[in-house]
């Protein structure tokens, strides 16, 4: 639908609809700098399915209008809220057919997986990874497309028909109404330090080439809007910020400098080597800032032997906790959350204490709940079992 008028008509037809509302974006990751949606497909009963080209409609509002307080119905809602946020969707209510799959404790929760377990249906597959920004989308690309949504309303229905039957419908509320407020990580200054294998890379000088190369690179990226992996991959970055490269031609040898987007920029590429190295030294990258939160819990036997003990305890609390609740550890409380508890617990351990501590870290209530009280004693007995030599 590239029409402002059929649009505005489909729109009309939402607002008289009933029921949920199932949704869900193409985006072009691989192909294009950003996360934008390329392709937004909607669907609800009495209104039919829509398939929205949000660059020839770039303002969604009138839909997010039509829509009101009705339940949007998301797979994976996460990686959709930010870029139906930029069209102007944002949901007031929603379900989350992925997360309702890993509360039921289902292995495989893909869209494809859990129409084919819960509806007994199979969805066309072999367009996910393609390039959406291209236009005009194949007859193919759109019924694929419009596949995603065709099932959402009847699936969601199973899975929270499963969650009552299982009483887990009121926590999965808490999950699906705490994805309200999910916001995309922001980038920081020091985002180049994320590139990939850049561990290896030790000496303060050559740092300073990986981080001229990825700036070079993202600025190119964003520049075309094109994926940064097509012009060169981090692992590139880091060889060459190894590498002894005397001039472009040596550049060009490097391992991965041999994609047409490493070749077509080389002379970006080699002034962005050349800059780093002609930076004093007091210019140069220092070790990366001590990240927020505890250390890796590799270094916890030494450093803290009793956050140690709390550790090892809660992980297997947690994990006897997951399989009475037949889910995924992991949504029982996140691997972060009991870090931090564990590695810095309240002064003074009550249940109260802890509780106040997992909320503040962004646990909901029910899995506050869920282990609050075991892990109060976990954390009081780690404090006196002595450790003895086998």
């Amino acid at each position: 639908m590239t029409d402002g008028a059929l649009f505005l008509d489909y729109c009309a037809k939402v607002a008289a609809g009933t029921g949920p509302v199932a949704l869900d974006a193409e985006r072009a990751s691989g192909f294009r700098y950003g996360q934008r949606a390329y392709l937004i497909q909607v669907r609800r009963q009495g209104a039919g399915t829509a398939l929205i080209d949000p660059i020839a409609i770039p303002d969604l509002t009138p839909l997010n209008e039509a829509i009101g307080g009705a339940e949007w119905i998301l797979h994976a809602a996460t990686q959709d809220l930010a870029c139906l946020a930029e069209v102007g969707l944002r949901p007031e209510s929603l379900f989350d057919t992925e997360l309702a799959g890993r509360l039921l404790g289902r292995e495989r929760v893909s869209l494809a997986a859990l129409v084919a377990s819960e509806l007994g249906e199979h969805l066309e597959k072999g367009h996910g990874a393609t390039d959406w920004s291209l236009r005009p989308l194949s007859p193919a690309q759109l019924r694929y497309a419009a596949l995603d949504v065709e099932l959402l309303i009847e699936l969601r229905d199973t899975l929270g028909q499963e969650l009552a039957d299982a009483g887990k419908d009121s926590l999965a509320r808490e999950e699906f109404d705490h994805l309200l407020g999910f916001r995309p990580r922001t980038r920081g200054e020091d985002e180049w330090r994320r590139t990939s294998g850049v561990h290896k890379v030790r000496k303060p000088q050559e740092l300073a080439v990986v981080r001229e190369l990825w700036r070079a690179r993202d600025e190119l990226a964003e520049t075309k809007d094109i994926a940064v992996g097509r012009l060169i991959p981090d692992s590139a970055i880091v060889i060459a910020a190894q590498s002894n490269a005397a001039d472009k031609t040596e550049l060009l040898a490097v391992k991965g400098f041999h994609g047409r987007g490493a070749q077509r920029y080389i002379g970006r590429w080699w002034d962005a080597i050349q800059r780093a190295r002609s930076l004093p030294a007091d210019e140069w990258p220092g070790p990366a800032p001590r990240a927020e939160g505890p250390p890796p819990a590799r270094s916890w036997p030494e450093r803290d032997p009793v956050a140690a003990r709390r550790l090892a305890a809660a992980r297997t609390l947690l994990a006897d906790i997951a399989d009475e609740m037949a889910m995924p550890v992991e949504n029982v409380l996140t691997p972060d959350t009991l870090r931090r508890v564990c590695w810095s617990p309240p002064e003074t351990i009550t249940a109260e204490t802890v509780g106040r501590d997992l909320t503040e870290q962004g646990a909901r209530a029910w899995q506050v709940e869920a282990c609050v009280d075991q892990l109060v004693t976990i954390l009081i007995d780690a404090e006196h079992t002595e450790v003895t030599d086998e």
